[in-house]
């Protein structure tokens, strides 16, 4: 008969490890907050918005040293960082080397007296050619930069004129109907060079419109006094009235 053993027998599930001290314990949970900062760095990167300039931390072709405006500069002997370009240069695409496109206007000599004169263009440059895009490109643009005084209809009394005849201002001048045989029989040139350079109180509208769309405003502008006094022969025959 075997001796009976007293022992139990051996369980994992009874393995007991020793309690960490305390200081392990804290300094593991110390680890763990550590590790949430660059996760809340970059949140708050991303999140939010400064005035100062980014971190580069590869520089190459975003970052290079220049000079500000009205800085000074010693590589020059007047100290100026701003260099005035030399005589005749010209910035690339503005030639402007076009009369028709780009002015409007020419000079010519008066075959009478033979001094120099401006003519205006009387059509459209061939760079524009009129097109059901360039007419509702040019109604687009008058009707925010010409309808607020000339009116969507072209006739006078838009919003800026009514408002200065209520107010009664006295040095305003009531801008011009674009239906008037003397606008009618303008060129096509002048009415370009009137937005390009403004005439009698009217400023210059160049800064605000380029050339392209002064030049669609122009046909926009002859489709509008075409709608007010069309000519017969532009009347189709079964609308005209019938003859006696």
């Amino acid at each position: 008969m075997s001796a009976r053993n007293d022992q139990p027998a051996f369980s994992p599930f009874r393995l007991r490890l020793p309690k960490p001290p305390p200081w392990l314990v804290v300094a593991f949970v110390a680890i763990v907050v550590l590790s949430w900062l660059p996760l809340s760095l970059i949140w708050l990167a991303r999140a939010s918005t400064s005035g100062r300039p980014r971190i580069h931390i590869f520089h190459d072709m975003g970052h290079q040293p220049r000079y500000g405006p009205q800085t000074a500069a010693e590589v020059f002997a007047d100290g100026a960082a701003l260099r005035v370009p030399p005589v005749g240069t010209v910035a690339r695409g503005m030639l402007d080397d076009d009369d028709h496109y780009w002015r409007g206007w020419h000079r010519a000599a008066d075959p009478g007296t033979g001094r120099t004169q401006i003519v205006f263009f009387d059509s459209l440059p061939a760079r524009v050619p009129l097109t059901m895009e360039l007419l509702r490109r040019g109604r687009q643009r008058f009707d925010i930069f010409c309808a607020p005084c000339h009116g969507l209809d072209g006739h006078g009394g838009g919003p800026v004129d009514a408002r200065a005849l209520e107010t009664q201002e006295s040095r305003w001048v009531r801008a011009a109907s674009l239906h008037t045989d003397l606008v009618r029989g303008r060129p096509d040139g002048h009415i370009f060079n009137t937005i390009t350079s403004g005439i009698r109180n009217m400023p210059s509208y160049a800064q605000q419109i380029p050339p392209d769309d002064r030049w669609a405003i122009v046909a926009y502008v002859r489709a509008l006094q075409l709608s007010q006094n069309a000519p017969l022969r532009f009347i189709p025959a079964e609308k005209l009235p019938a003859q006696p």
